[in-house]
C-alpha cells in the first residue's frame, strides 16, 4: 500500500502551482499563436486532479503535484528549490512512520499469538485465583485457600448455594505464614451428598473476641483461553468464570 502523506504538507505546494497555472493561462488568453495558448492549457496534469476525495495524497500523486508545480512554475520567480526539498523530507518522515507503525502492528500481533500459544499450557490446569463462587460437580469437591489475617486463631468457611440458604460450614486452623488451604467435601451440614451446581464461598477469621472477613481464593479448572479485545490481556476460562491471567497465584 503506498505512503499516505497529510495534505498539511502539501499546503504551499498546491498554492504554488495553482498560481503558476492560473498564470499560465493568463498568458495563453492575452498572447498570440497556439504554443502560448497550449502552456495554461497543456496535457499536463492539474493540480486537483492529484488530490483525491480524502484530501489525502499518495506518494505517487505526491510526486506528481511537485512535477505539475516545476513545469508551471513562473520562469521569471521560480519557486525556491529548498521548498521542494522540504517538502519532499516531510513525505520521507511520514513513509517512515508508517513503516514504524507497521513493524509495530506486527510485533502486537506476535505478542498476542505468542500469549494464546502459553495459554494452551495451562489447559486442564487448575488454577487458583481470587473468587467466592465455585462449581461443584456430581460427587465432587471444592478447593481453595485464604490468607490468615495476623492474630487469627481459627477460620470458618461458610458454604451457600444459589438462593442463599446455607449449605455446610467447618472450621480450619490457619497457618501461620502463606496460605491456609481449605477443601469443602460436598456434603452438607446434614451429611448427604451437595447437588451439582454453584455455590458461594464466604470464609471468616476470629482475631480476638471479633470475626473478620476474609477474601477466599477457589481453585477451578482451565478450559479455554482468549484475549481480551479491549485490554488484549490473555483471559482463562475456567469452570468458575473467566479469570485474569494475571489473577492467577497457583496452578496446579
Amino acid at each position: 500500500m503506498p505512503s499516505i502523506l497529510p495534505l498539511g504538507l502539501l499546503t504551499h505546494s498546491h498554492a504554488a502551482a495553482t498560481n503558476t497555472t492560473n498564470n499560465g493561462s493568463s498568458t495563453g488568453s492575452s498572447g498570440t499563436g497556439s504554443s502560448a495558448t497550449t502552456t495554461g492549457t497543456g496535457s499536463s496534469p492539474s493540480v486537483n486532479s492529484a488530490l483525491p476525495s480524502n484530501m489525502q495524497i499518495s506518494q505517487a500523486g505526491f510526486l506528481q503535484l511537485i512535477s505539475t508545480q516545476m513545469q508551471n512554475q513562473d520562469p521569471l520567480n521560480p519557486t525556491d528549490p529548498t521548498q521542494f526539498l522540504s517538502q519532499i523530507e516531510g513525505l520521507s518522515e511520514v513513509s517512515s512512520l508508517q513503516s514504524l507503525q507497521t513493524s509495530i502492528s506486527g510485533l502486537t500481533s506476535g505478542l498476542q499469538a505468542s500469549q494464546v500459544i502459553s495459554g494452551t499450557s495451562l489447559l486442564g490446569h487448575s488454577i487458583l485465583a481470587s473468587g467466592n463462587t465455585a462449581t461443584l460437580s456430581s460427587g465432587g469437591s471444592v478447593s481453595g485457600a485464604v490468607t490468615a489475617p495476623s492474630g487469627a486463631s481459627e477460620l470458618v468457611v461458610k458454604v451457600s448455594n444459589s438462593a442463599g440458604s446455607l449449605v455446610d460450614a467447618f472450621a480450619v486452623a490457619p497457618q501461620s505464614s502463606g496460605y491456609t488451604p481449605f477443601t469443602w467435601d460436598g456434603t452438607t451440614i446434614q451429611g448427604t451428598a451437595a447437588p451439582a451446581g454453584q455455590y458461594t464461598i464466604q470464609v471468616s477469621a476470629a482475631v480476638g473476641n471479633t470475626a473478620e472477613a476474609v477474601s477466599p481464593m477457589i481453585y477451578s479448572k482451565v478450559n479455554s483461553v482468549t484475549i481480551d479485545p479491549t485490554t488484549q490481556a490473555l483471559q482463562l476460562n475456567t469452570s468458575n468464570g473467566t479469570v485474569a491471567l494475571s489473577s492467577v497465584v497457583n496452578i496446579q
